[in-house]
């Protein structure tokens, strides 16, 4: 995954979840922050970050904030990019065989980010979820409570229990954590509903990825450990 148009600036302020202040050669821009969580850890004036420009008709903002230098690790925020480097993945063969990758695919009262048709006609339901929370070398999700979350990890355990595929893919938009747990500490609820869901037959995965400014690319598996 590639962007464009991007630029370097310093990030100032984040008054809402939804748009940050950022320094460049050009002067403070508004920029639309494409995740929605506390990001704490990365959001910090002065952090060096980059922001891609946005040429569609009708914005309210003419930037998206996009990466982070936290430390020395760049750190991917765009809670679009998962699902859209995951798709790169899975058509390589990463999620193994498969004749179709069908997005926003509906099951019960849920609708799953992909589902994949294997070449003997079975199907594999997929969640997608963006990690961008490490903490000493651990990356955990969620980093705020989610709700939505534990509801989608029950449906997937329906879908097993259908006689489907399912799984869970935590895309950990950085390079550099050792390992995944869930953050039992900020929901205990999402913690036991992944366990569960590993329990019920749910393969979960959690992939680290290489991140440049400019690009996001899954690399391999990290342990999970719940």
């Amino acid at each position: 995954m590639i962007y464009s148009h991007m630029r370097e600036g310093r990030f100032l302020s984040r008054p809402n979840r939804f748009i940050a202040y950022v320094e460049t050669a050009e002067g403070a821009v508004v920029c639309h922050v494409k995740n929605t969580g506390r990001c704490r850890e990365l959001l910090i004036p002065g952090t060096r970050v980059w922001i891609d420009e946005s040429f569609a008709p009708g914005r309210k903002t003419k930037f998206d904030l996009i990466t982070v230098d936290r430390q020395g690790m760049l750190v991917n925020m765009d809670s679009q990019a998962p699902n859209r480097v995951f798709a790169e993945w899975a058509q390589k063969g990463g999620l193994g065989p498969l004749e179709h990758l069908q997005p926003e695919c509906r099951f019960g009262q849920s609708r799953f980010d992909f589902c994949l048709t294997r070449p003997g006609g079975s199907l594999c339901y997929v969640e997608v979820k963006g990690c961008t929370l490490e903490e000493a070398g651990v990356a955990r999700f969620p980093d705020a409570p989610t709700e939505r979350g534990v509801h989608h990890l029950r449906e997937l355990i329906a879908a097993r229990q259908a006689g489907h595929e399912a799984a869970v893919c935590f895309v950990i938009q950085m390079k550099g954590p050792r390992c995944f747990e869930a953050n039992r500490r900020t929901h205990p609820a999402f913690a036991d509903a992944l366990l569960d869901a590993q329990a019920a037959g749910v393969n979960i995965l959690a992939l680290d990825c290489i991140v440049a400014p400019d690009r996001l690319t899954i690399d391999r598996p990290v342990p999970v450990r719940l």
